[in-house]
């Protein structure tokens, strides 16, 4: 994971250099939305897990570079995540009282993209401009529940991968693919069963300045 978000870190600085040295746009706005999360254990069977959604809302800012598409954005987001685990199906957790147990995990994120639109559409691209964005996330866990149950990661990288479009230079919706890189959190009972999140998001950033 170390040197997966070491190289991340690498290429981003180096196009945050070109970006510097090229004719930029810049501009910010609110971003508000929601993801879809999975717990996912390393073992698929150690016991039954739904899905939850949970919020995600704060800050987004965005450079791009004129002429050729390609750009970055950077976010400040509040994200809670979590799911429902089933731990009264097991004995081993059964026998402390616990049963069906939503676990909570709230996050400060920083998502850092690189995004590239399609801006040469004869004009089109005023109305609607399509998008593709990667980059990892830095996710910082600031609370939790089941304290006494598992074992949490305080810091955590996540890959994303996401497609979008944009309306009228101003709306930007975007639908993406999220998962962590490193383990999530981890039950107390049997050490060997790691977790981690996997979660569909989708936003809406509104930009003021362009």
């Amino acid at each position: 994971m170390k040197k997966i978000s070491f190289l991340l870190i690498a290429v981003l600085a180096v196009l945050s250099c070109l970006t510097a040295q090229a004719q930029t746009e810049s501009r910010w706005g609110i971003t508000a939305g929601a993801n879809y999360n999975e717990v996912h254990f390393k073992q698929s069977d150690i016991m039954p897990v739904d899905k939850a959604f949970g919020p995600m809302v704060g800050l987004t800012g965005e450079i791009n570079i004129q002429g050729i598409g390609f750009g970055l954005d950077a976010s400040l987001l509040y994200s809670m995540r979590g799911g429902k685990l089933h731990y009264g199906d097991y004995k081993i957790w059964s026998s402390l009282g616990l049963g069906n147990e939503t676990v909570r995990m709230h996050y400060i994120d920083v998502p850092v993209n690189l995004k590239f639109r399609w801006h040469k559409m004869n004009g089109f691209e005023e109305k609607l401009m399509p998008f593709v964005a990667v980059g990892p996330t830095f996710s910082f866990l600031v609370g939790k529940n089941l304290k006494d149950v598992n074992h949490y990661t305080p810091v955590s990288v996540i890959l994303h991968f996401g497609a979008g479009i944009e309306l009228y230079r101003h709306l930007q919706l975007q639908g993406g693919f999220n998962f962590s890189v490193g383990q999530t959190m981890r039950t107390k009972l049997l050490d060997d069963n790691i977790a981690k999140n996997r979660y569909w998001s989708l936003t809406a950033t509104y930009f003021f300045k362009e």
